[in-house]
C-alpha cells in the first residue's frame, strides 16, 4: 500500500484515494479519501478543496472533507497509482483542508 493508491471501496463510494505516507505503512489503517463519480456529484467540485481527478478515464470528485482512517482490510483491489498525474492537486486539496491555503 502505497500514498496515492487508489482502491476498490463500495457501491456508494466506488474508489478512495490513499493519502497517507508511505513510511506508516505498518499501521492497521489507511487515511482514505472518497472519490465519487463526478456524474452527479457536479456541486461538491471546489477547485482546490474538491478537486476532479481522471482515475482509468472517468472523472472523480476528491471529496476531501470526508477523509477517513479505513482497516486496510477494507479496501478492495488496488486500481491504479495517480502520484505522476496528480502529486500537487492532491496536495494542495488536503493542505488547503489543514492549513487554509
Amino acid at each position: 500500500m502505497a500514498r496515492f493508491d487508489v482502491y476498490k471501496y463500495s457501491e456508494g463510494v466506488p474508489l478512495v484515494l490513499d493519502v497517507q505516507a508511505d513510511f506508516l505503512s505498518d499501521l492497521n489503517t489507511r487515511m482514505v479519501v472518497p472519490l465519487v463519480a463526478l456524474e452527479g456529484a457536479e456541486a461538491e467540485v471546489l477547485p482546490r478543496l474538491k478537486p476532479v481527478l481522471n482515475v482509468a478515464g472517468t472523472p472523480y470528485v476528491m471529496v476531501t472533507t470526508d477523509m477517513a482512517a479505513q482497516p486496510k482490510s477494507a479496501l478492495g483491489p488496488l486500481v491504479t497509482n495517480i502520484e505522476d498525474q496528480y502529486r500537487d492537486t492532491v496536495t494542495t486539496a488536503l493542505d488547503f483542508l489543514f492549513q487554509g491555503f
